[in-house]
């Protein structure tokens, strides 16, 4: 539902002097035109291999940009009996399918696109025909041709389980393809069971982020608002299942980087690139808050595990320009971020653990809505034109749950989804070969950075 999808663009330039903030709000709405002269930020540098095509498939592939189209359009929440129904009516299908003896698994091999020749490509048709894919008023049953309608129904497929729309059974795609109907029916179970859970005091107005879908939801009474995509933690730094309140939304937020990162991350890059901390406006501290100068600092030095590091504002700060506080037991949060490119990747798992929101400003529109002082639409951004730190506490704190949902099915269509396991918390007995895409996105590392 597109109208749910805020579509305005949030630049990345930020000045400390209110003179400079019309130049901020500017940019907001016009962050491509935004030039410098300077020398490119770690950010700019990252972004320039984004969706290098590594794959090892011989024929050429046109990489044309596609336009995401990765959101849920229904405005029934996750957190639904509405939702629940639905899962019930798919795990009652697929129990069908499950009883007829699934579907056939699709040798894999070379890839398979359209105009292609294939003794699979009959396989591959029974296969999308059981799960609705394939029309089952198909007459080409036992065609080896791919044609046009096979690209169609490939396409709809890999929208399903969130795989790029390309048409094409790559590398990437037999694993999902040969997930079986078993699998997918426990799948179906798991994720029933995960939203029951749920259900237990389900609020009127909260915030939903779903880490394996990579989206938000904002839900005012009982109904989806908006939506967001979202960047959620690396395999090894995996984002938690989390239930909180967002109490305060901090304007140009410092960045007080975690020990976890200065150990695993900042602190190993020093000692390559010790010019880094100035380049990014990272100030380094000893434990009773002294700060050093990081040139006469010795990086191999045992005494850097108590150094503390501290990003100041700015169009590098890893936060952006905005930060969700939440407090929990696990130290994270939602926030904005200068690598706004990656929202355009289908598959986001490149953080440390936060969650990164595109389209930030939005919500934090959104939760301070019933505000005094902030009702009027657009609140939020105006603050921003000021170019100024500031903290809104919350009045009327808004819960946050971070959740783990595999597989759904749409209430206004029935049509049942499935997501990566990107952690492999649906067990063992679950988890699946995905393979993936070297196309779709960034290497998850580089991506990362050190950012949260």
């Amino acid at each position: 539902m597109e109208d749910l999808i805020s579509t305005t663009r949030f630049g990345t330039s930020v000045v400390r002097a209110a003179v400079l903030g019309a130049v901020v709000a500017f940019a907001q709405f016009v962050p491509s035109f935004v030039t410098t002269g300077h020398a490119q930020s770690l950010w700019e540098q990252l972004q320039r291999n984004y969706g290098a095509d590594t794959s090892t498939n011989s024929a050429p592939i046109d990489r044309a940009p596609q336009r995401l189209d990765d959101l849920r359009p229904d405005s029934t929440p996750w957190r639904s009996d509405t939702m629940l129904n639905a899962i019930s009516a798919a795990i009652e299908h697929y129990q069908q399918i499950v009883s007829a003896g699934g579907w056939p698994l699709v040798p894999p091999g070379r890839m398979m696109r359209e105009g292609d020749d294939d003794d699979r490509v009959p396989i591959l048709r029974k296969r999308l025909r059981i799960t609705g894919d394939l029309s089952s008023k198909s007459t080409y049953y036992d065609s080896t041709t791919f044609d046009s309608e096979l690209t169609d129904a490939v396409k709809h497929f890999q929208k399903r389980n969130g795989l790029r729309e390309t048409g094409r059974i790559e590398r990437s795609v037999y694993p999902v393809l040969n997930i079986t109907a078993e699998q997918r029916l426990a799948e179906l179970k798991l994720n029933y069971d995960r939203i029951k859970g749920l259900m237990q005091n389900v609020e009127e107005r909260y915030v939903l982020v779903n880490i394996p879908a990579f989206q938000a939801e904002a839900v005012d009474k009982f109904e989806v608002q908006l939506r967001f995509r979202t960047i959620v933690g690396r395999p090894e730094r995996e984002t938690p299942e989390v239930a909180a309140m967002i109490r305060n939304i901090n304007f140009y937020p410092y960045w007080h980087v975690p020990q976890s990162i200065a150990t695993l991350d900042l602190i190993p890059r020093l000692k390559k690139e010790p010019g880094y901390l100035s380049d990014e406006g990272i100030r380094v501290y000893t434990g009773n808050g002294q700060e050093l100068d990081p040139k006469t600092v010795d990086w191999s030095s045992p005494q850097t595990a108590t150094y503390r590091f501290r990003q100041d504002p700015g169009a590098k700060n890893a936060l952006g320009l905005l930060r969700l506080d939440m407090t929990n037991q696990y130290g994270v949060y939602m926030h904005d971020t200068p690598m706004k490119t990656l929202f355009d990747q289908r598959s986001r798992p490149f953080s440390a653990g936060c969650v990164r929101v595109q389209n930030v400003v939005d919500l934090a529109d959104w939760i301070a809505h019933n505000e005094p002082g902030w009702g009027e639409p657009g609140s939020v951004r105006k603050q921003l034109a000021l170019g100024q730190p500031m903290e809104l506490k919350l009045t009327r704190p808004v819960p946050v749950h971070f959740v783990y949902i595999t597989a759904w099915a749409e209430p206004s269509t029935g049509e049942v989804q499935f997501r990566q396991d990107i952690y492999g918390r649906d067990g063992s007995a679950l988890k699946s070969g995905y393979e993936r895409d070297d196309g779709d996105a960034p290497n998850a590392a580089s991506a990362a950075a050190l950012a949260p």
